[in-house]
């Protein structure tokens, strides 16, 4: 895999209108590898609705099972939050207006919309338009290494509210490591064939609408897998 620097990218506008054409590919539950682990933070947060199980369409699994294999061989992968029901994105919102609300209380109501949004997909009953963890397309995770099994530093923690998750931060404010062990996240992932959310460093998604629009297709692969 060569490490290149990753683009600027723009989160596309209009990605949340383009219809799907749901393909039938199953939710398939991830299991274990030497290079493959699993920590269902939802879960261990407790957030209502949220399972240790975790889930991915088959085609989003095969896709991710390849970004492993891209990988150097000291790395492996660690998967933090796969399928979404719409009942847990309900409790991740709540949760994340609450952490806003206390990190900055002087937000008025629509500051507070506006920040959570950047973060955490508003929670979408249409099933026309389902958020892009409810169709088991989309995938949060970061790297660990394996001769020690501590996760490489990638400049912000997971779901931290801030504007360096944005993933190409480090390309325009440089700092090792966390700009290279950036590139070989998005590289690997992007190789497989995922697409990145631009404002989270740890999210990629594949068959979803977000993915469709990024490739100039018209119509996505997967609807809600609930």
């Amino acid at each position: 895999m060569q490490l290149n620097p990753i683009p600027t990218q723009t989160e596309l506008s209009h990605w949340g209108e383009l219809p799907f054409t749901e393909c039938g590919e199953p939710l398939v539950t991830l299991t274990e590898t030497p290079r493959l682990r699993l920590r269902p933070v939802y879960a261990a947060l407790g957030l209502r609705g949220a399972s240790p199980t975790m889930q991915l369409r088959s085609g989003a699994l095969t896709r991710l099972e390849r970004a492993v294999s891209l990988l150097p061989e000291a790395l492996g992968i660690i998967v933090l939050d796969v399928f979404r029901p719409l009942e847990v994105q309900q409790a991740l919102w709540d949760w994340q207006w609450q952490e806003v609300r206390q990190s900055s209380p002087h937000f008025t109501d629509t500051e507070i919309y506006e920040k959570v949004r950047h973060f955490v997909a508003e929670p979408n009953a249409d099933p026309t338009k389902p958020t892009p963890h409810r169709t088991g397309g989309a995938v949060d995770l970061t790297l660990f290494a394996l001769a020690t099994g501590e996760e490489l530093p990638m400049g912000t923690a997971f779901d931290e509210a801030t504007d360096a998750t944005v993933t190409d931060w480090f390309e325009r404010h440089p700092k090792l490591p966390f700009t290279s062990n950036r590139r070989i996240l998005y590289g690997a992932m992007t190789e497989a064939g995922f697409v990145n959310y631009p404002n989270e460093w740890w999210h990629f998604e594949f068959g979803t609408r977000r993915w469709a629009g990024c490739r100039g297709m018209e119509v996505a692969l997967y609807g809600s897998a609930e």
